[in-house]
């Protein structure tokens, strides 16, 4: 087996859960510095840490870079050994694989580190062909810049010519990033999720919690504030109450688990690795609780039939 391929598994091994920072630093979407601060990133990070988290996704586009300077500040208040994996955005105007590792370059000099654990391609966005990125990743894993390598949003064909691309380098492919939650289950009908298990490549799920309507929080009453709400509207938040109610009482069933925590271990028990995001001390001890137990087949059963049917009528 080559090297990658055990890098690949020594990356995933015991880790249930990652953290996701896309809100780090993200004033347009989320608000950065409006309800939350550095200071309670911070606090939230070293939380994570102490509940046993060592999975920080973060990506150069994130809050144009002021996640990765964030992140990267906090790590060195810290000598706990922790897997960074950060994201190359194609962008039309970068057109030659030399450009990801001067991305790559920026982003380990924002993060304060010499390599990253894993390295994604954000988007498989044109006019580049996604081989050239992929040849271009497996160039940074040759100089030492990244462990792993992986991609995030590809579907089943692109994630192919990833795999290829790199099986021909003696190389793996390391993970998919995608969206996946009781409201997004698209990757279990198209394929991909079972391609994925098939292929070694782990999925890594972002938004586990459908940007907070999982959580129960948000009703028809109290609608999703900004772009969210456009997403998941009025509608959609009345048809999903049965679910969030089922959540509800199975989190009861856990010993006192809430609807956040059951939807962030729904996704572990699919064999996912969710990286819900956290602004505060709270949503921290909270979503670093959804790991360390196991919703049952039962559980699961009834979360996708339902699940099912909120997604029947949307």
């Amino acid at each position: 087996m080559n090297d990658l391929a055990d890098n690949e598994h020594v990356l995933f091994q015991g880790v249930e859960l990652g953290i996701g920072t896309w809100a780090w630093g993200d004033r347009m979407f989320w608000g950065y510095r409006q309800g939350y601060t550095e200071e309670d990133l911070k606090s939230a990070f070293d939380t994570c840490l102490a509940a046993g988290v060592t999975f920080f996704d973060t990506a150069e586009i994130y809050g144009q870079g002021q996640s990765e300077k964030l992140l990267g500040g906090f790590l060195k208040t810290t000598n706990t050994p922790l897997k960074v994996a950060s994201k190359f955005m194609p962008y039309p105007w970068r057109l030659t694989g030399k450009a990801l590792g001067r991305a790559l370059r920026a982003s380990l000099a924002r993060l304060g580190r010499e390599k990253v654990e894993l390295y994604q391609i954000h988007f498989p966005l044109p006019p580049v062909r996604i081989e050239t990125w992929i040849e271009a990743m497996a160039e940074a894993h040759q100089a030492g810049l990244v462990e792993a390598i992986g991609v995030s949003n590809f579907d089943r064909s692109q994630t192919q010519r990833a795999y290829d691309v790199l099986q021909r380098e003696g190389l793996r492919l390391a993970a998919n990033q995608v969206e996946y939650h009781l409201l997004d289950r698209q990757i279990e009908t198209n394929g991909l999720l079972q391609q994925c298990r098939e292929m070694g490549v782990k999925i890594i799920s972002y938004s586990p919690l459908a940007q907070g309507v999982l959580t129960g929080k948000y009703t028809p009453e109290k609608l999703l504030p900004g772009f969210r709400g456009q997403k998941y509207n009025r509608k959609l938040l009345e048809r999903v109450k049965p679910l969030i109610g089922l959540m509800k009482k199975i989190g009861a069933d856990h010993g006192g688990k809430n609807a956040a925590q059951v939807a962030i271990n729904w996704c572990i028990c699919k064999g996912t690795l969710p990286i819900p995001g956290v602004k505060t001390v709270a949503q921290a001890e909270q979503n670093c609780a959804a790991a360390g137990w196991r919703l049952t087949e039962n559980e699961m059963f009834l979360l996708d039939d339902v699940s099912a049917q909120v997604l029947k009528e949307t």
